[in-house]
């Protein structure tokens, strides 16, 4: 066939050929390859799928072994260090229980993040006075107190977080390490000599005249042309733990309801201190409101006035006696409750406080010992003093019945005196090196 053609049409036959051929071929290999691939790729998928069954089911198992935590209808993230006071745990000390038959359960308190239960006087102290417009964040205003310690505390944390600076006015023979936190908070730590409330320096007092002096050298100080500068709305404002009945409302409103919740208003006795007394006014009047039968008992401290104020009717202590007082406050050890005059916010618990209770400084520091030993709890003063009345009530109610108590602060702010064996002795108490009974309650 090829013969029958001119040269040139040979050329374009041959070449039309090879063209065709050489299509083919690649056309060929093209789909063989893409069938290799696709088996490749089938193979791939099916390995993969075998080993995302395998996750599935391994997942699937640990989920029934781990399940998600359900949300609570109040769980919440709180709002900066305001929303970390209150709501505090309440736990059942084993030791004291067991001892007495009695449930004995304590509020832990200073797991408030300043570290005890005038955190919460302290924010109710300055919601108030901003509510009323005596307060202002941000305008040089500072806050004024005359406290032992851990009021002043809560207040320089709380002054911190919305923008107030603190002048604290304290005893000088108080605690070191208090005055050491507060300066470490930013607060103005003004220390004096303890002397009795009708001195003019008494910390109390001079509290109250620094606060009514603060910025009035400021407004002397105003612009020629009548203006004020912008720190003449300054204010000093003196908190008055004392006598402020925000004290008392703090614990009406938070800390009863609290117990009540905590305990499903299964309480026979509360059984605590009082230093302004808006803790134990606040809890019982609460308390009482809804539990008729409810007992409630003021423990004291030696020194202070208020068992006999309850007892009798009137504010003495024997340690009052002309030529017996040591100290010019309360004469004992413990720090934070005791008092010899009568403030408002313990004024509210009249009517609503069944009995007292007398607690020595040797009691309180055996029973310091004691849990520290027993329970490992480490607690201050004023804990000890009502951990040891919470003991004296579950022996006089007799098994069955539940106490309620408040740990206030921990042993951690009582270090150089309540906690430190060289002063105790050097105040005639004997210390103990290991505490292993309540014999020592009596």
């Amino acid at each position: 066939m090829l013969e029958s053609l001119s040269d040139k049409s040979k050329h374009i036959a041959i070449g039309a050929a090879l063209g065709i051929f050489f299509t083919l071929s690649t056309t060929a290999v093209v789909l063989a390859t893409r069938g290799n691939s696709g088996q490749r790729h089938n193979s791939h998928n099916a390995r993969s799928g075998k080993q995302s069954r395998r996750r599935s089911s391994i997942g699937e198992s640990i989920s029934k072994q781990i399940a998600l935590p359900k949300a609570e209808k109040n769980s919440q993230i709180c709002d900066g260090v305001a929303g970390l006071i209150g709501n505090t745990p309440m736990m059942r000390i084993k030791s004291l229980s067991e001892a007495t038959g009695c449930e004995i359960l304590a509020k832990a308190e200073f797991l408030n993040p300043g570290g005890s239960t005038k955190d919460r006087v302290a924010l109710s102290m300055i919601n108030i006075a901003e509510k009323e417009h005596i307060l202002t964040p941000g305008n040089g205003s500072t806050i004024f107190e005359g406290t032992v310690g851990s009021t002043g505390i809560s207040l320089a944390m709380m002054a911190k977080a919305r923008g107030y600076n603190a002048w604290i006015v304290m005893p000088d023979d108080v605690a070191l390490e208090k005055s050491q936190l507060l300066e470490k908070l930013g607060a103005h730590v003004e220390k004096v000599r303890p002397v009795s409330i009708v001195d003019k320096n008494q910390f109390v007092n001079l509290a109250k005249r620094r606060a009514q002096e603060f910025g009035k050298d400021d407004n002397a100080s105003n612009n020629n042309d009548g203006s004020s500068s912008d720190n003449s709305q300054k204010t000093g404002f003196f908190a008055d733990q004392f006598e402020n009945l925000a004290n008392f409302d703090a614990h009406f409103t938070t800390t009863g309801p609290e117990i009540y919740r905590q305990t499903q208003g299964n309480v026979d006795a509360i059984v605590m201190g009082a230093g302004t007394g808006g803790t134990l006014a606040g809890v019982t009047k609460y308390l009482k409101t809804l539990l008729p039968d409810l007992r409630s008992y003021l423990v004291d401290p030696q020194g202070s006035g208020l068992f006999n104020k309850v007892k009798y009717n009137i504010m003495y202590s024997p340690t009052e006696k002309e030529g017996k007082r040591k100290r010019h406050q309360v004469d004992t050890v413990v720090e934070g409750v005791g008092i010899n005059r009568l403030t408002r916010n313990f004024a509210m618990s009249e009517g609503f406080i069944d009995d007292a209770i007398r607690v020595t400084d040797q009691e309180a520091v055996d029973m310091a010992r004691y849990l520290v030993n027993q329970e490992g709890l480490f607690i201050g003063s004023s804990s000890a003093v009502n951990c040891v009345g919470a003991v004296r009530i579950a022996r006089e109610l007799g098994p069955g019945h539940t106490i309620v108590t408040l740990l206030c602060d921990s042993g951690q702010r009582h270090l150089t005196k309540f906690w430190n064996d060289e002063y105790l002795a050097k105040q005639g108490l004997i210390v103990k090196d290991v505490v292993d009974n309540l014999d020592f309650i009596v």
